[in-house]
C-alpha cells in the first residue's frame, strides 16, 4: 500500500486516513506498457491531491467558526496563532509531497489543468475558507489597535505584523502556466492598505484641526514632525514597506498641505521674531509638499527687500555721505538672511535665488539711491569709496586678515550691483590717486582686489587697472635712470611718474604757470624722456603733483606738504610779504574758482592772512593776502595738501559723463556683434539680445539702445529690411 505522512495541526496523519485501500483485482494477462503504468500512478497522485484539498477544507471548518466568535484583540491573537501553525504545517506537507509536486502536479499543469503545488494549494484553501470570512473583522481590529497606539497606549505589535503577513502571503497568483505561484500585494492593498490610509486621514484630520485651535504653529509643527516620525517607525515595525510612500503622502497632505495658509501667515511672524529654529522646522515640513515652498520664497524675498530698505533708511543722511555706514548696513542685512538660508533653509537654491533677487533690488533702489540723479549709480559709487577707505593708507587700516575679509564683503555687495561699469570708473579713479600719491595700505591687498574683480567680471574689466601697476613699475626704473644724470647747482629733488594716457582716468591740467624754481627740472626730465622715447609727448598733470617746502621765515623750521598750486603761491612770498589776489592769479594763471579754493586752504591753516575780507568771506581780486610770520604749529611736518571741492565735483561729473559715453560704445559694439552673427533680426529680438549680453556690466536703457541702432544705421553698419521696418539687416 502507498503511505504518506503530513504534519497538520502539529499531529501526524497517515495517508491511509486520506486514501481508501485500493480494491484487489485479478492480475490481467497482458503485458503493461510504460504508458499504462504511468497512467495508473497519475490517477493515484491526483486523487491524493484532491483528498488533501478536501481534508484541509474540512479541517478548517471549526477554525472559521472560532474565528467568527472572536473579536478585537482576541481575534488577532487567535488568528495569528492558527495562521502560523497552518503555514508551518503546510510547508512540512509540501516537503512530504515533493514527488507529487515534481511529477504529477507539474504534468497536469503542463497539460493546461488548474493545479497548484501543495503549499500554494494549502494557502488558497486557508484564504478561501478562513481569510475571506474574517478579513473585515481582522482589518478593523488591526486599525483599532493602531489607533490605540497613536493615542499613546502600549500594544502588542507582533499581533499586527502576524496578521498583516497573512494579508501579504495570501496574495497568491499563478506564475504563468506553471504549477508554482507568486505573491503579489493586491490582496494587501485591497483588503487592508486602502482602508488603513483612509482611517489614518480621518484620524489626523480631527487631531490636526483641534491641535491647531489649542496650540501655536510652533507646537503644531513639533507635533506634525513627531507624527510623521511615528508613521515611519510604524512601517518599519509591522507594516509592509510598500505602505510607506502612500501613508506618508497621505499624512503630509492632511497634516501640512491642508494647513498651508496657516503656515504662510505665520512665516512672516517667525521671520520678524527671528525664530530660525522654527523656520527650519517649517522648511523641512513644507519640503515634503509639491510646490510647498513657492509661497515661502516669495514671502522671504519681499521681507528681505523691505528689511534692507528699512535698514538703509534708518541710517538717514549718514548713509549718503559715509560709504562705510551704507555698506555695513547692506552687509548686516545680507549676513543675517544668508545665515538663515544656510542654516534653516538648507541652502535651498530657490531660497538663495530669493535672497539674491531681494538684495539686488534693495541695493540698487533705496532711499540713498533715489536722492541721486542716476538712481542705480549711487550704490556702485559708494561701494568704490568704501573700497578706497579700506585700501588707502591711514591710522585706522585693519590687519591684513581683516582687510582680506573686508574685501570679500565688498565683493558680496559688488555681485548685486547692476551698474558695474560705474563702480569700475570710480574704482579706477580712486586707485589711480592711491598709486600716484603712494598711499596704498598694501600692494598685496590692491592686487588681491583686482584679482577678485577679474574673477567676477573677466580680464577686460580689469585690464586698465593692471596697466596702472605696470606704469608704476616702469616709472620706478625711469626715475632710477634719471637720478644717475649729473646734478646741476640749485637743482630740486625731483621724481616723476609717467602714466600712459589710455589707462589712467585723469583730466587734462587746467591752465597753470609753473614756478620758475621748478622749470629747469621739468625741462631736464622732458629732454631725458625724449631721448629715451622719441615721438612721445609728455602732458604734465600739475593738479595731481605735490611737493615739500622748507620754511625759514617762522620761529620754527617747518616742512610743509603742499600741492603744486599751493607751492606756486607760497614761493611768491620769497619776493614779498603781501600780494593781492589779482597778482597771485596773474602769476599762476589759475582760474579764479580754483585759486579761491587754494587760497582758502592757506588762510584756514593761517599761513596767510587777509584783513580786508567783506562779510561774505569771499575773496575778491583786490583783497590783500599777507604771509603770517607768527605762524605756529605743534607739528614740524605739516600736511596742507587737501583735495579741492571743485576738483572732486568735477571729477564726479566727469566720471558719470565717461560712463554714459562708454555705454553708448559698448551698446553699439554689442549690436554689431549680434547682427554680424544673425545677419537679419527683428527689432524686439535685437533689444532682448543686447540686454542679455550687457546685463553683467550694466542695465541698458531701451531708448539708448534705439538711439544706438539709429547711429549704426547712419554709419551704414545696418539697414532696415525693405518692406518690413521692424527688421534690421547687417551690412558687411
Amino acid at each position: 500500500t502507498l503511505t504518506a505522512t503530513a504534519k497538520l495541526d502539529m499531529s501526524t496523519i497517515t495517508a491511509q486516513r486520506l486514501i481508501d485501500p485500493l480494491p484487489q483485482v485479478a492480475e490481467p494477462e497482458v503485458d503493461f506498457s510504460p504508458v499504462q503504468a504511468v497512467g495508473c500512478a497519475q490517477f493515484v497522485g491526483m486523487e491524493l491531491y484532491g483528498r488533501l484539498k478536501d481534508f484541509l477544507a474540512l479541517y478548517l471548518v471549526p477554525k472559521v467558526r472560532e474565528a467568527n466568535e472572536a473579536i478585537g484583540e482576541s481575534l488577532l491573537t487567535y488568528f495569528t496563532a492558527e495562521w502560523e501553525r497552518f503555514k508551518f504545517s503546510s510547508k512540512v506537507l509540501d516537503g512530504i509531497c515533493a514527488y507529487l509536486n515534481r511529477h504529477c502536479i507539474k504534468r497536469e499543469c503542463d497539460e493546461g489543468h488548474d493545479y497548484f503545488e501543495i503549499y500554494c494549494m494549502a494557502m488558497t484553501v486557508w484564504r478561501d475558507k478562513v481569510f475571506n470570512n474574517v478579513h473585515e473583522k481582522l482589518c478593523n481590529a488591526v486599525i483599532d489597535l493602531i489607533r490605540r497606539e497613536r493615542n499613546g497606549e502600549m500594544i502588542n505589535t507582533r499581533l499586527i505584523s502576524g496578521v498583516l503577513d497573512s494579508f501579504v502571503d495570501l496574495g497568491l497568483q499563478r506564475d504563468g502556466r506553471s504549477c508554482k505561484c507568486k505573491i503579489t500585494l493586491e490582496l494587501y492593498k485591497l483588503r487592508f492598505e486602502q482602508k488603513f490610509i483612509e482611517e489614518t486621514e480621518n484620524y489626523y484630520k480631527n487631531e490636526s484641526g483641534q491641535y491647531l485651535k489649542d496650540n501655536s504653529i510652533t507646537e503644531y509643527m513639533k507635533k506634525a514632525e513627531g507624527r510623521l516620525h511615528e508613521e515611519r517607525k510604524r512601517v518599519q515595525d509591522y507594516l509592509h514597506e510598500r505602505t510607506l510612500d502612500p501613508l506618508l503622502k497621505s499624512c503630509e497632505r492632511i497634516l501640512i498641505e491642508k494647513h498651508l495658509e496657516i503656515f504662510h501667515s505665520d512665516f512672516i511672524r517667525l521671520l520678524n521674531d527671528e525664530k530660525n529654529e522654527d523656520l527650519g522646522r517649517m522648511y523641512k515640513l513644507l519640503c515634503l509638499i509639491a510646490s510647498g515652498l513657492d509661497k515661502l520664497k516669495t514671502l522671504l524675498e519681499k521681507h528681505i527687500k523691505d528689511h534692507g530698505r528699512q535698514a538703509i533708511e534708518e541710517c538717514g543722511d549718514t548713509a549718503s555721505n559715509d560709504p562705510k555706514v551704507y555698506v555695513k548696513a547692506i552687509l548686516s542685512v545680507y549676513s543675517k538672511y544668508h545665515s538663515l538660508v544656510v542654516t534653516s533653509f538648507d541652502q535651498n537654491t530657490g531660497f538663495i535665488a530669493a535672497l539674491d533677487k531681494a538684495c539686488g533690488d534693495f541695493i540698487n533702489c533705496n532711499t540713498v539711491t533715489q536722492t541721486s540723479a542716476q538712481v542705480s549709480s549711487k550704490s556702485p559709487e559708494l561701494l568704490a569709496r568704501y573700497c578706497d577707505s579700506l585700501l588707502k593708507k591711514s591710522a585706522k587700516n585693519p590687519e591684513e586678515d581683516e582687510l582680506d575679509s573686508a574685501l570679500d564683503d565688498v565683493m558680496i555687495v559688488f555681485k548685486y550691483i547692476e551698474d558695474k561699469d560705474v563702480f569700475q570708473k570710480f574704482y579706477a579713479r580712486m586707485l589711480a590717486k592711491r598709486l600716484v600719491n603712494q598711499n596704498s595700505a598694501s600692494d598685496n591687498a590692491e592686487s588681491a582686489m583686482i584679482s577678485k574683480l577679474k574673477e567676477a567680471c573677466g580680464y577686460e574689466y580689469t585690464s586698465k587697472l593692471q596697466r596702472m601697476f605696470q606704469d608704476m613699475e616702469l616709472s620706478k626704473t625711469l626715475n632710477e635712470d634719471f637720478r644717475k644724470l649729473p646734478n646741476e647747482a640749485n637743482s630740486v629733488d625731483f621724481s616723476v611718474q609717467v602714466l600712459s594716457s589710455g589707462s589712467w582716468p585723469f583730466s587734462p591740467c587746467p591752465e597753470f604757470t609753473v614756478p620758475s624754481e621748478l622749470e629747469r627740472s621739468l625741462q631736464k626730465f622732458s629732454a631725458f624722456y625724449s631721448n629715451r622715447h622719441s615721438g612721445r609727448k609728455l602732458n604734465w598733470l600739475f593738479q595731481l603733483s605735490k611737493g615739500e617746502l622748507i620754511t625759514n621765515c617762522f620761529r620754527n623750521r617747518y616742512s610743509l606738504q603742499v600741492s603744486t598750486f599751493q607751492m606756486a603761491i607760497l614761493l611768491m612770498y620769497n619776493r614779498g610779504d603781501t600780494f593781492t589776489v589779482n597778482e597771485l592769479q596773474q602769476h599762476t594763471q589759475l582760474k579764479m574758482e580754483i585759486l579761491q579754493q587754494v587760497l582758502a586752504i592757506l588762510l584756514k591753516c593761517k599761513l596767510l592772512v587777509c584783513d580786508d575780507l567783506d562779510e561774505s568771506g569771499e575773496l575778491k581780486y583786490n583783497n590783500k593776502l599777507e604771509l603770517f610770520l607768527g605762524y605756529k604749529n605743534k607739528k614740524l611736518r605739516v600736511n596742507i595738501n587737501v583735495p579741492l571741492k571743485t576738483e572732486q565735483k568735477v571729477e564726479r561729473e566727469a566720471t558719470h559723463r565717461n560712463v554714459e559715453e562708454d555705454r553708448k560704445l559698448l551698446i553699439q559694439a554689442a549690436i554689431v556683434r549680434i547682427m554680424k552673427m544673425r545677419k537679419v533680426l527683428q527689432h524686439q529680438k535685437l533689444i532682448v539680445e543686447v540686454l542679455s549680453q550687457l546685463s553683467s556690466r550694466f542695465k541698458p536703457n531701451i531708448p539708448v539702445i534705439k538711439r544706438c541702432i539709429d547711429i549704426l544705421i547712419e554709419k551704414d553698419y545696418l539697414q532696415r529690411v525693405e518692406g518690413n521696418k521692424d527688421e534690421y539687416e547687417y551690412l558687411a
